[in-house]
């Protein structure tokens, strides 16, 4: 049990960082304003999704810290239990 909230934390971690690294790369290649060079498409709405993508991944790295955090207090009382 232990050993598989490790692994979903770390697999969490890294889908997190996935997720962080897509989305700012679409946010460095969106134009930045309209009468930059191919920018005809350019809407302000196309930063809410890869902004909203960034938060995700905040929060699920977060979320994966306290699985971690958890887990060593989950061995901190094995151990003391076993002491």
């Amino acid at each position: 049990m232990i050993n598989n909230l490790s692994s979903t934390a770390i697999n969490m971690i890294g889908n997190a960082q996935h997720k962080a690294a897509d989305a700012a790369h679409q946010i460095a290649t969106l134009p930045v304003a309209k009468n930059e060079i191919g920018s005809k498409d350019y809407s302000s709405k196309s930063l809410i999704k890869p902004v909203l993508s960034l938060k995700e991944a905040e929060l699920e790295t977060s979320a994966a810290v306290k699985i971690l955090k958890t887990e060593e207090k989950m061995l901190g009382a094995l151990f003391d239990e076993k002491a």
